[in-house]
Formats: C-alpha cells, sequence, structure tokens
C-alpha cells in the first residue's frame, strides 16, 4: 500500500477576529531539517507573536513532535498534529505564525484556528501518494490487447506507454499489491500468448497524471 507525503509545500493563512494565523507548510527527511525550518520561520517572523509547529516523519510516524510556543498548553500544537495524522501525511513540517489581533479566542478558539490554518497550508501544498510498484512491459497480439486493456482499466492500471507495430507493446506499472493477479488474469485471457516482462519493485506517484518514479 501506498502512503501520502508533500510533493511541494505551501502556504495558507486564516484570520479569526483579527488574529493572523500563517501556516507554511514543508517537506522533511529528517529532524535536522525541520529544525532549520523552524529556526529560519521564526527568523522571518520575528515580529509574531507565535510560531506553532508539529512534524511527523518515517513511513510508519517514527518521529513526532510538536510545539505550542507559547500559547495554552494542548492549543496550538497538539491540534496542528493531530490534523496530520489524521490526513496520514508522512514526512511534513507545519509551522503556524500567529500575529495577536488583541481579542482573546479562548481554548476552543484557538485550537479550531490553528487546525484551520494547517487544513488552509495543506490545501495550497501538493501532496502525493507514493506506492510500492513494479513496471510491467506486455506483447500481444491485436487480438488480445482489448482482454488486456479490459483487465488494465477494472483494475485501474496506470498505462505508461502503448507500442503499436507488428505487435502491441503496453508498458504499465503495476501496485505490488495487484502483480499476481495482473499474471494471473492476463495469462487467463490471453490463454497465455501474452508475454510479460517485469522489473524491479520501485517507489512512484501518479503527479499530475503523469507517473515519476523515485
Amino acid at each position: 500500500m501506498g502512503y501520502k507525503v508533500v510533493y511541494e509545500g505551501g502556504s495558507g493563512e486564516i484570520e479569526e477576529k483579527k488574529s493572523r494565523f500563517i501556516a507554511t507548510v514543508f517537506r522533511v527527511e529528517s529532524e535536522e531539517e525541520a529544525i532549520a525550518y523552524i529556526a529560519e520561520t521564526k527568523k522571518k517572523y520575528w515580529d509574531a507573536r507565535h510560531n506553532c509547529f508539529a512534524y511527523v516523519i518515517g513511513e510508519n510516524n517514527e518521529l513526532q513532535r510538536c510545539s505550542d510556543d507559547g500559547e495554552p498548553s494542548q492549543t496550538a500544537g497538539r491540534p496542528m498534529l493531530d490534523v496530520l495524522l489524521r490526513e496520514e501525511i508522512h514526512n511534513v513540517l507545519v509551522i503556524v505564525t500567529r500575529y495577536f489581533g488583541g481579542t482573546l479566542l479562548g481554548t476552543g478558539g484557538l485550537v479550531r484556528a490553528y487546525q484551520g490554518a494547517v487544513k488552509a497550508g495543506l490545501a495550497n501544498s501538493k501532496v502525493i501518494e507514493k506506492r510500492e510498484g513494479r513496471k510491467l512491459e506486455i506483447t500481444t497480439d491485436y487480438n488480445g490487447i482489448g482482454k488486456i486493456q479490459y483487465i488494465l482499466a477494472q483494475e485501474e492500471i496506470t498505462i505508461i506507454d502503448t507500442v503499436y507495430t507488428e505487435n502491441v507493446v503496453i508498458t504499465v506499472m503495476v501496485p505490488d499489491e495487484k502483480t499476481e493477479k495482473i499474471q494471473k488474469d492476463i495469462v487467463e485471457g490471453t490463454a497465455g500468448k501474452a508475454q510479460m516482462l517485469w522489473g524491479d519493485s520501485v517507489w512512484y506517484a501518479l503527479i499530475e497524471k503523469k507517473l515519476e518514479i523515485f
């Protein structure tokens, strides 16, 4: 199965009772990287009242950290972290900068504002799903092409390329969990006539309908 990561970070802003909440989202691969981005952001927004943060690193969320940065306990960092965990996004840091507008928001108001800012930041970021899969090259005669295309469509398999010569060569990316089924279905669907050449397992993602291999 796949997992979601930030492909391109972004930022979003909301306003609550004249307080500005600016969320900045970063892709991070290590705690050192997260700490560096936090220091950089605090320098950029040096005049802000608070720069709260939350980050999740690792395929299994091995590392989780958050900070209220002076806000009442459990009203900023933890609610921000909860959004990241709920969205199941990995290797991500979000910093929410608050410029105080003069009106206290109360505990519930702060939680809603910080979570709302994180959602705004994520909405303006590019989040992708990385999956493990194998490239498959299928060679078939013209009699078998319709059946193969049907099988691929049914399993929502991404077609990378199709070349028409004496035969048809279709190159696809198959998620690891579907490799056995695709192999079986194509063998049965073409009575064993289609030739299949499998590549090694790789991490890949569909980005704006284009396949990218990592």
